[in-house]
């Protein structure tokens, strides 16, 4: 006569049972280790840390920076640099950078990275020149080479930080006068400015903008972003101009933004011929500054892509 089975039996056939059907879907792959890390001061008090993006047998989630063997900064998977800040100066640093992908798995440690932050000079409140003869080239859908003019200072320059629009994206070192910018969008208007940067934190004005529009992706149309955005300061105005974008049918509106913000609709019951123009009055003291930008509304309702930025200061 057959004995029934047991309960200890009866538990290892479940825990069998479990392992067949989702053991084989667990993700135990760990991504691969951040290459090439790179960490540079950017003051006396921070430091730039970037590296090359890992690959995962599913995706890379996001990224764990750290100093020695403290998480200093968590970052989502899309970003491959980031500022670590408040640190002390004249102080050696070790940064370390992990990949994470969605199962918690973690990459193993990259190769450290030693930095020492400089001193600053007592009382070093003079800013950096600005940078000069700012220009870029497209490498690609997703990249752009910028380079530019060296810029001087009563010290020395210790970083020159890029900003898309009004974000600083990237730092490099004081003696370098070019950057690649990558992780960029297809068919997407870019407008960078470059700032010099001295051990004491003080940063020079912007340079000269350079627009530069990636190329459309595989079955993507052409931009429709408005072209040659100018604008000019007047007493108590700024006056705009543009080429509205081609589409097919009537464009009648335009959304403006200051300062990344929707300030007002500009609607036309039939668009001018060849350039647009307005003007926008500011009550704003003299020296307030104003970055702008705008968008059409399309045929079809939607809203297009943005128009390269400008950055103009109240008279």
């Amino acid at each position: 006569m057959q004995r029934p089975p047991t309960l200890l039996a009866l538990a290892a056939l479940a825990a069998l049972t479990l392992t067949a059907c989702g053991g084989d879907n667990k993700d135990t792959e760990a991504p691969t280790t951040p290459a090439d890390v790179t960490a540079q001061a950017g003051s006396s008090t921070s430091v730039h840390v970037m590296w090359k993006a890992s690959t995962d047998d599913k995706a890379v989630t996001g990224y764990e920076v750290f100093q020695k063997d403290v998480k200093v900064k968590t970052l989502p998977g899309t970003k491959t640099m980031v500022d670590v800040d408040g640190l002390k100066p004249g102080t050696a640093y070790s940064f370390t950078v992990r990949a994470r992908d969605k199962a918690g798995n973690l990459s193993e440690p990259s190769p450290a990275k030693a930095v020492t932050t400089p001193q600053p000079t007592p009382e070093d409140k003079k800013a950096p020149t600005t940078p000069s003869g700012l220009r870029g080239k497209l490498d690609g859908t997703h990249a752009v080479t910028l380079d530019w003019g060296k810029a001087t200072d009563n010290t020395a320059v210790t970083s020159y930080d890029i900003y898309q629009e009004d974000s600083r994206i990237h730092s490099v070192s004081g003696t370098e006068t070019s950057a690649k910018v990558t992780g960029l969008r297809p068919g997407t208007v870019y407008t960078f400015t470059v700032r010099a940067r001295d051990a004491a934190d003080n940063s020079s004005p912007d340079s000269g903008a350079v627009d530069l529009t990636t190329p459309a992706g595989e079955g993507e149309g052409p931009s429709t972003a408005p072209t040659d955005l100018t604008a000019t300061a007047r007493k108590g105005s700024i006056e705009l101009s543009w080429t509205p974008p081609k589409a097919d049918g009537d464009i009648e509106s335009h959304e403006l933004y200051l300062n990344g913000k929707p300030a007002t609709t500009i609607v036309w019951g039939t668009m001018p011929e060849g350039k647009a123009k307005y003007t926008m009055t500011v009550t704003e003291p003299a020296g307030t500054r104003y970055s702008i930008k705008l968008r059409a509304k399309l045929p079809d309702g939607k809203w297009g892509d943005f128009s390269a930025q400008r950055t103009v200061v109240v008279r």
